[in-house]
């Protein structure tokens, strides 16, 4: 599955694996892949650093990525707490009397809270990014549009493709006209924040928009057949996340999350405001519709939710609260049926991707090669 993406990549496939984990990062590295480690949850360098360490020794010289989150615009002066205390009352009432209701214990005294919107905030990213250049990184990826032109600079003195996601073909220009060398079409049916245009739709619309830079294709990819179908419709490659939440590598922390994830279908994802206070696919749980019932206060707009149920998502993942415990995760969630290594997920997705192209070429009068 070799595209001009990948060989000027110098890996054997082109498929981008987005993964929170360091070893599923490393794995996809060596299975042929490019494994991309999320940093939204280092707050602390030092624990960046470690981990990269840990890929650098295990990723047997192949190239690999980081994907953060910062905005294009800074905002000046403004501290978490600054933003804590917008938090209204009501709604941190309504936060402690659904873990009353599913009787959610607090966590053990002295025991920190894990995933917090600080991740977010520019000031966090950009610590990140001064570790993670010491690094022979290949790709800085950015989930919220397009980073400062500072930090694409930066990337790019250091020999460094920069991407971006786009849920639009007008996002997509923006990243373009920004000086971006990669952008990944991330359809609606893709886990976490998403917009509202399909993968079939937006893949060809963003290739369309920002040619002749090179589109990955991300949303609602699983298989094989579906790799197949997004270098048809022009992408150069696939960027997927979901499809290695329940790989062997995954250090899930929660057996009752794994076994959520491998027992869902594809119908058992909602769009819901209730993590972060934007739209983000995930596991449909009692958590989210009490966030979506109209009877309740309702989501507050990024980052005051995040700040809001940062807690309360720590206690229902460390407690195991399985009505309550959801994950980000995309529709594709209906083909994690089982617990594989990523090697094995790469091999079937590579022998299914030349059953379906030897397809195509027959259903065109080809023999395959």
């Amino acid at each position: 599955m070799q595209t001009e993406l990948s060989k000027k990549l110098g890996v054997e496939h082109a498929l981008f694996g987005f993964t929170p984990f360091p070893a599923v990062a490393a794995a996809i590295s060596r299975a042929g892949g490019f494994g991309v480690l999320g940093a939204v949850r280092y707050t602390a360098p030092d624990d960046l650093k470690r981990d990269l360490d840990w890929i650098e020794s295990h990723v047997d010289g192949m190239p690999y990525g980081l994907d953060v989150v910062m905005p294009a615009k800074k905002v000046e002066g403004v501290t978490e707490a600054d933003v804590e205390a917008m938090i209204p009352e009501g709604h941190r009432q309504y936060v402690k009397d659904t873990l009353a209701k599913y009787g959610v214990p607090e966590l053990a005294e002295g025991e920190a809270s894990g995933w917090r919107i600080t991740g977010w905030m520019e000031q966090v990213a950009r610590t990140q990014l001064d570790v993670a250049f010491d690094y022979p990184i290949k790709l800085l990826a950015n989930a919220l549009g397009s980073p400062p032109a500072d930090v694409i600079q930066r990337a790019h003195d250091q020999n460094v493709l920069v991407a971006a996601l786009a849920g639009s073909a007008r996002h997509a220009r923006k990243h373009a006209d920004a000086g971006i060398d990669i952008v990944v079409a991330q359809g609606y049916e893709a886990g976490g924040h998403t917009g509202d245009i399909a993968s079939m739709v937006l893949t060809p619309e963003v290739v369309e928009a920002v040619d002749p830079l090179p589109v990955l294709a991300a949303g609602g990819i699983g298989s094989g057949q579906q790799m197949a179908a997004a270098l048809t419709l022009g992408a150069q490659g696939v960027w997927l996340g979901s499809i290695w939440l329940t790989v062997t590598e995954a250090d899930m922390h929660s057996r009752a999350l794994t076994r959520k994830l491998l027992a869902a279908g594809s119908g058992d994802t909602v769009r819901s405001r209730a993590l972060t206070g934007k739209p983000a696919r995930q596991l449909r749980t009692e958590w989210t519709d009490a966030w979506d019932d109209p009877n309740g206060p309702g989501t507050l707009p990024m980052p005051l939710q995040g700040l809001l149920v940062a807690d309360a998502v720590s206690r229902i993942q460390r407690h195991e609260v399985e009505p309550l415990l959801g994950t980000p995760v995309g529709q594709i969630v209906g083909r994690m049926n089982s617990e594989r290594s990523v090697q094995e997920v790469v091999d079937d997705l590579t022998r299914d991707f030349e059953k379906a192209v030897d397809r195509l070429n027959r259903i065109a009068g080809r023999s395959p090669e």
